[in-house]
């Protein structure tokens, strides 16, 4: 039987140099109630397509410390379920609109987007906000295809830089960092959107013209300013976890409990990761670990094909990498790398 039979058509590249790299809008949390080591998965809200969330009596009480990453007093968050909802919670704590939150860091009030928070929240881990700083409007020659940006976003509306590749035409730019918000481009606001369209729009500027675009850095404490990246540093006096299990936000659904992935799904989410920036020019370890869990019971890529179509059939995967990806589900299971 030829795999994938009806399929939807084969999805172009949404990106190639310009990727587009999504933080989800789940989370994940170890260890609740006794569960060592497992997962509370939580979603964004009712939705005709999800269910909704659960009455907050019975959502997980949680409790985790926060600060803003350029200098606050430490808070103290729970009863969130979402990004948004968290973003709210911080909100709160601080005084402060939840529109001003840029996005989130773990244990580390630098800008390291290794740090950043995704697809999973350790039960013991400090959590740092990056909030809204000084805007920068910038006029860029697009002197080749590529500009040398990674996208992300997140979950809440803002898409950021992720990463800045060296030599590229981004990197010329000492003024253009790494977790700047990208607010417009050529005066298209881009406020709500999601990573791959800031990516698209990227990609598509032509060639040999200059464009505008509109940024928000995240404000920076005295030690953190003129520096692209940085690296881990705890804040004075804080005792910063492992992070081990984790708690996931779903974009549908309420909160799950579920147990911390297996060495087998760790390797195949890493290299299911690694063929979605191949093939599709974006890197995703949620989505990544969700085509693991659809296929790691599956007795055949026709199989697995039907199952890709029913949960994430808008991707509209081509076959060839649907093949690829069964393969290196099934090289996971058996230790091959």
């Amino acid at each position: 039987m030829p795999l994938g039979l009806g399929r939807r058509k084969k999805a172009s590249p949404l990106v190639e140099n310009e990727e587009a790299e999504p933080i989800r809008a789940g989370l994940n949390v170890p260890g609740m109630d006794g569960l060592d080591g497992g997962v509370v998965g939580l979603g964004e809200g009712a939705t005709s397509e999800g269910l909704p969330p659960p009455p907050s009596s019975m959502r997980p009480r949680l409790i985790f410390h926060t600060q803003l990453a350029h200098g606050s007093p430490t808070g103290r968050i729970e009863g969130f379920s979402n990004v948004r909802e968290l973003y709210a919670k911080i909100g709160e704590a601080f005084g402060i609109p939840p529109s001003e939150v840029m996005f989130c860091t773990l244990n580390t009030h630098k800008v390291d987007m290794d740090k950043l928070l995704g697809g999973q929240i350790g039960l013991e881990d400090f959590i740092f906000a990056h909030i809204k700083g000084q805007k920068k409007e910038i006029e860029v020659f697009k002197g080749e295809d590529a500009l040398g940006l990674t996208i992300t976003d997140n979950g809440a509306g803002y898409a950021f830089i992720k990463r800045i590749r060296e030599g590229s035409i981004i990197h010329q730019i000492q003024v253009i960092n790494v977790g700047d918000m990208i607010e417009s481009i050529n005066g298209h606001r881009l406020i709500g959107c999601r990573h791959y369209e800031v990516a698209k729009m990227l990609k598509e500027l032509p060639k040999g013209k200059e464009f505008t675009i509109k940024l928000v850095e995240p404000l920076k404490a005295f030690d953190m300013i003129s520096q692209r990246s940085g690296g881990s540093r705890s804040a004075s006096g804080v005792q910063l976890g492992t992070g081990r299990g984790t708690l996931r936000l779903r974009s549908k659904g309420p909160a799950t409990v579920e147990e911390l992935p297996s060495a087998f799904e760790e390797k195949a989410i890493e290299k299911v990761d690694d063929l979605l920036e191949s093939y599709m020019g974006i890197r995703d370890s949620e989505l990544a670990a969700t085509m693991v869990e659809l296929g790691k019971d599956k007795k055949n890529p026709d199989e697995f094909a039907e199952a890709l179509d029913e949960t994430l059939g808008d991707f509209a995967f081509p076959d060839e990498f649907v093949f690829d990806v069964w393969g290196a589900i099934g090289d996971a299971k058996v230790g091959r790398v």
